[in-house]
């Protein structure tokens, strides 16, 4: 059974392709800054430990328009 369920993050998240994207960003992130935010994990793998985080709460995303973004990523 995977943990957390797929229900459950899409509660966090609103789609599977921002979920995806999110986890394997942080989970990149993780892998080379050993950076981790909640003090246990139930999983060994660093996406496991990204979804973790999404469920948590810890780990969250906003989307940027154009008209939001910096002058430079237009």
């Amino acid at each position: 059974m995977l943990y957390p369920s797929i229900d459950a993050l899409l509660e966090r998240i609103d789609s599977k392709y921002s979920l995806v994207s999110v986890a394997a960003k942080r989970a990149r992130m993780m892998q080379q800054n050993k950076d981790e935010r909640l003090p246990k994990y139930v999983s060994h793998k660093f996406v496991g430990k990204a979804l973790e985080e999404i469920y948590s709460g810890d780990l969250t995303y906003r989307v940027v328009r154009k008209a939001d973004a910096p002058a430079g990523n237009q």
